[in-house]
């Protein structure tokens, strides 16, 4: 079957027409041919049709080629433009192309045609898929994956304007913190399928309670926020009451079931007072830890006079914990093999290092229950020190000698804060020297939220510590990067591709082309790239199958204790 082909001719000679579609004809195409002669008809038909190619002649009495390429560029049309000429010097051909047109054709050399159409409508097929990939990448730079609401990153922008129009303008806001209650019961008795279907389903129900100025985002986890503008404290206390009997009528069946959940919700004002939206957030947050505190399923509303408040403000119950952890080597490593996909061999020479906390009564604290701590409080720089200390000491002491030889390269997280540490560069370079270790068995690992919060500082920081010869992973990307123009700015050796996508690779088309885009633009900038969460044999195919370098996850391996506390 012979293939379709919209085409716009800018031509005044029928008969040269007539000879180049016979020619498309001839190759395999089913020409649908408009031609126009002059400005005016151009003018009407490159915006009254959508169009595959635009043919144009060099010269026509009243026309020119260049003027096509012109208008149709100012017109913002992705359209491949063939000029198909009996009189164009080299000089001109030249001067074309690079005013951007795909190719230049002479009319005596019409075999030339069908084959220059057939690559740049696969070229321009790709260009489409790119932009789309874009988009979606763009799109879940600020907005939650699974419930389509803002992200955090997003929140935090629509507070940070907010509380300018409150310095400003002495508007008032508010905002609602909203933590479900018994949430993790619904993931441990029906699944987390289950808990992903409720949040999108209490999301589609909580924004369909709001009006029309709120801004409803879900902040992570079972976490949601609500911007409440031009809202004064008293009205907000009334429509948090108000979401909280939302909530609590909300029901969703289940395998037989029906699902609830409860919240507590925290509500802070917004006023030319606060200095931060991090102070903002810290308000709300501290009220909804009180109103869970006082018997959850409740509100608690942030005064500047209120004692429990203010208690809970100075507990600072983590800092000492983690403080007490790092006095007393409290930490231990566990392991997860990073496994590599286009090779026949099972042998995996990369891991990444695990931390995790033995409390008071020797049970393991998992880090998602402690690092969030550690950054708000500071201590994750020296949670980071540890890590390195003890691999490199290790290493030094030859308690590595039981690990495999094939050993050689180890991926280690740092936090956020530790990349404006000016003082960890020293360490490292130092604890590297000490311990006798190649630098080139390290690899560290930051998120791309950590890395773009502070660019030129983070560039620096990865600039010395890879001219040392340490190699760096930029982690959970597609969690919070607007564009793939970073990846040229940082140092970078590996991508990790958020398991986010990953999980669903196999069932999820869309999922499955932003994984393929972003594992085809990584190799573009020379970059390895690394799935996160392959759970299953399926995925790892399927990522295999795509080209992605190396896979982790409990599918292929579960982190295991490794290296105790010296």
């Amino acid at each position: 079957m012979k293939r379709a082909l919209r085409i716009l001719l800018v031509e005044d000679s029928e008969t040269d027409a007539a000879l180049l579609e016979r020619e498309l004809a001839r190759s395999g195409f089913a020409p649908q041919l408009h031609r126009v002669d002059t400005r005016e008809a151009f003018e009407q038909a490159i915006v009254a049709n959508p169009w595959d190619v635009l043919i144009t002649d060099h010269n026509l009495p009243s026309f020119s080629s260049d003027a096509a390429l012109a208008r149709t560029r100012e017109l913002g049309l992705d359209l491949p433009v063939i000029i198909v000429s009996g009189t164009i010097g080299e000089d001109v051909a030249v001067a074309a192309m690079k005013a951007g047109a795909s190719d230049y054709i002479m009319k005596d050399n019409l075999a030339r045609l069908a084959p220059a159409i057939d690559r740049e409508l696969r070229e321009a097929e790709t260009r489409s898929q790119n932009r789309e990939a874009e988009a979606t990448i763009r799109r879940l730079a600020f907005h939650d994956s699974l419930t389509g609401l803002p992200n955090r990153h997003h929140f935090e922008q629509r507070l940070g304007l907010a509380l300018a129009s409150a310095r400003e303008w002495q508007k008032r806001h508010a905002l609602l913190y909203i933590d479900l209650d018994q949430f993790k019961v619904v993931n441990d008795t029906c699944g987390h399928m289950a808990g992903d279907q409720l949040l999108k389903h209490l999301a589609e129900t909580m924004r369909a309670k709001m009006r029309d100025s709120d801004t409803l985002a879900r902040l992570g986890g079972d976490e949601f926020g609500l911007l409440l503008e031009g809202c004064p404290l008293e009205r907000a206390e009334e429509l948090a009451g108000q979401m909280l009997q939302t909530i609590n009528a909300f029901r969703m069946p289940w395998n037989g079931k029906l699902l609830t959940v409860g919240a507590s919700i925290g509500v802070a004002p917004i006023t030319a007072l606060d200095l931060r939206v991090d102070d903002v957030l810290r308000n709300a947050d501290i009220a909804c830890y009180l109103a869970k505190e006082h018997g959850r399923n409740r509100l608690h509303v942030y005064t500047e006079d209120d004692q429990d408040l203010q208690r809970r403000r100075g507990e600072m119950q983590w800092v000492a914990r983690l403080r007490w952890a790092i006095e007393n080597n409290r930490f231990v490593l566990h392991r997860q093999n990073i496994v590599p996909l286009q090779t026949t061999s099972h042998l995996s020479d990369r891991c990444e290092l695990l931390i995790r906390l033995r409390d008071e009564d020797d049970r393991l604290a998992s880090p998602t229950s402690f690092l969030p701590a550690a950054e708000r409080f500071g201590l994750a720089p020296a949670i980071d020190r540890w890590v390195v200390n003890h691999l490199l000491e290790s290493y030094a002491s030859r308690r590595l000698s039981a690990l495999s030889t094939r050993e050689q390269r180890f991926f280690i997280n740092l936090s956020g804060v530790t990349l404006t540490d000016d003082s960890f560069y020293d360490f490292l370079r130092e604890a590297i020297r000490r311990s006798g270790m190649p630098p080139s068995m390290l690899c560290f690992e930051i998120t791309e939220t950590a890395a773009i919060g502070n660019l030129d500082r983070s560039v620096r920081f990865m600039e010395g510590i890879r001219a040392e010869g340490c190699a760096f992973a930029l982690d959970d990307f597609g969690a919070g990067l607007s564009s793939f123009t970073y990846l040229k700015a940082l140092p970078i050796d590996y991508l990790k591709i958020d398991g986010a996508f990953v999980r669903d690779i196999t069932t999820d088309e869309l999922d499955c082309a932003i994984v393929e885009s972003v594992n085809r633009v990584a190799h573009v900038v020379g970059l390895k790239t690394i799935a996160e969460f392959v759970e299953t044999d399926e995925i790892g195919q399927r990522l295999q199958e795509i080209g992605v370098d190396y896979a982790q996850g409990f599918g292929l391996h579960r982190p295991e204790a490794w290296l105790p506390p010296n």
